[in-house]
């Protein structure tokens, strides 16, 4: 998929932003003449889904418990300014502070989509098993980005034909959203559609980087299990979610729990992994995240010269700047209080988050201050780049939401939700004391499956979304958004959109202007 966004940007002209921009001329007139143009777009369309990383990281996460500057501090524990980013955790979002501007730029990949579905549908130079597959992976992608949307801002614009016509003027362009139930017909209907074009081409593709059946029944889950809740779907469509899952353990070959954590993250598609965005260092300079996550430098881990005044308890020693070079700007600390939930012997809690100390004269450990380290990269000339894959999804996901749905189905998930808490205790794990139904939040099974997605998912955009998807009374137990503040589960849109199109209209409950 490196190849493909050099082409992307050669064959589109398209703005990342909601005006959806023409498609260019050379797009539409010269391309898709033969099997490898489609090929190469469809490269570039999984490249520009990465640009989405970090939207789908702040998006997913980081208004829920687990980032923020500890009590008593406005920054973060090296002395690095929060920079805006508290308007996140604090639930003081504006059009003018959003969070995400722009619908995190998803439309402009949208469109990318939008054009390969009707070239895809009108062509003769592609296999029909390749045009198969390459459906499924754009009605799932498409379901995808739409259902972001409508977690995030409810109503969305739905737009389902290329934008094209060099006539078009993008200053002008104006298109309301549509309401929140038409968006969700949208989303479902692409599910089927996507389920349908793979047929039963169960395959994975590029070590799991490129869509696939299994990608787009986990999403038929997430999002089942979600209408299951709020839009009165019930047991009905609990039992859809469940069956998707259920379809993925029967004819997925090859997925499981590794058995060590930690190993998720350092190697390529893996046998848990079911999809995952792909990074690699030293990839072309045209394709962008060719250095790998800068947005996880930009914002989650500390400045090497300032982690170096700490320590780490575990190992006791002193952080070296030259080796423990994170080489970020910490905008967005782990909370101490976060770290702390983990059980001490559970893998997940030094695999997700790296704690810093302060060391008293008499060698007295303190806890100074955490932050994010799940993803660790590799080091090159001294300095370190974020090249592991960012799961979206993988085996311990499917286990959870299939206890998820177990539970809305009055079922016991304690098959599922034991497999994960094994692997991560290790030879450390008692069932006596560990297995569900044993620890003391297992009486309320709902809020065992949300503490179990917290440990296992902390910093793979989860959180906030797991939180909204068991109901609103869990958003307000474990983040600082009050039943005052209702309106404010969904998010504003910011000032520039809302100029640029006159015909949205800003969420309720927020300030237009």
């Amino acid at each position: 998929m490196l190849s493909g966004l050099g082409i992307l940007a050669l064959v589109s002209s398209c703005r990342k932003d909601l005006s959806l921009a023409p498609v260019s001329s050379i797009t539409d007139a010269n391309f898709f003449q033969n099997a490898s143009q489609f090929d190469a777009f469809m490269a570039g369309i999984h490249t520009n889904f990465r640009t989405s990383t970090n939207a789908f990281q702040i998006l997913g996460e980081m208004r829920a418990d687990i980032f923020g500057t500890d009590p008593g501090s406005g920054s973060a524990f090296t002395g690095e300014a929060t920079q805006g980013e508290e308007h996140l955790w604090q639930e003081t979002l504006t059009l003018d502070n959003p969070g995400v501007s722009n619908y995190g730029g998803f439309y402009a990949n949208i469109d990318q989509i939008n054009l390969m579905i009707s070239k895809l549908n009108s062509t003769t130079v592609v296999a029909q098993a390749t045009k198969n597959y390459y459906l499924g992976i754009c009605y799932g992608m498409r379901a995808f980005y739409y259902f972001q949307i409508y977690r995030t801002w409810g109503a969305a614009i739905i737009q389902t034909d290329p934008v094209s016509g060099s006539s078009l003027n993008i200053a002008t362009l104006a298109k309301a959203a549509s309401p929140q139930a038409d968006v969700m017909t949208l989303i479902k209907a692409d599910i089927d559609k996507s389920v349908s074009a793979y047929g039963t081409d169960y395959s994975f593709k590029n070590s799991k980087s490129y869509w696939s059946k299994s990608a787009t029944l986990m999403l038929k889950a997430e999002v089942y299990l979600w209408t299951s809740v709020h839009n009165g779907g019930g047991t009905a469509d609990a039992t859809t979610a469940l069956a998707a899952l259920n379809d993925i353990q029967a004819n997925a070959a090859g997925l499981q729990l590794l058995t060590s954590y930690p190993t998720v993250f350092t190697s390529k598609g893996n046998n848990e992994i079911i999809f995952a965005i792909h990074y690699q260092y030293n990839e072309p300079a045209a394709t962008a995240g060719n250095n790998g996550m800068a947005w996880i430098q930009n914002t989650y881990v500390p400045q090497s010269g300032l982690i170096a005044n700490f320590y780490d308890s575990l190992a006791n020693r002193q952080f070296s700047a030259v080796t423990d070079n994170w080489g970020g700007l910490l905008r967005a600390p782990v909370t101490i209080n976060t770290y702390r939930k983990f059980n001490p012997l559970d893998t997940r809690r030094t695999a997700s988050i790296q704690a810093a100390y302060n060391k008293s004269s008499a060698g007295v450990y303190s806890i100074a201050g955490c932050f994010a380290d799940k993803y660790q990269g590799e080091q090159d000339g001294g300095v370190r780049y974020i090249t592991n894959d960012f799961p979206v999804y993988r085996y311990a996901d499917l286990l959870l939401l299939k206890a998820t749905a177990e539970v809305y189905l009055g079922q016991s998930p304690a098959n599922e939700i034991n497999l994960v808490r094994a692997r991560a205790f290790g030879a450390n794990y008692d069932a006596a004391t560990m297995a569900y139904p044993n620890q003391a939040i297992d009486a309320n099974p709902n809020e065992a499956i949300l503490q179990e997605r917290l440990y296992e998912f902390v910093f793979e955009g989860k959180r906030w979304y797991d939180l909204r998807s068991m109901g609103d009374s869990y958003v307000y137990e474990h983040s600082q958004l009050t039943a005052a503040n209702a309106y404010a589960l969904l998010w504003p849109i910011d000032r520039n959109t809302l100029t640029n199109n006159t015909a949205l209209k800003q969420t309720p409950g927020y300030s237009s202007f």
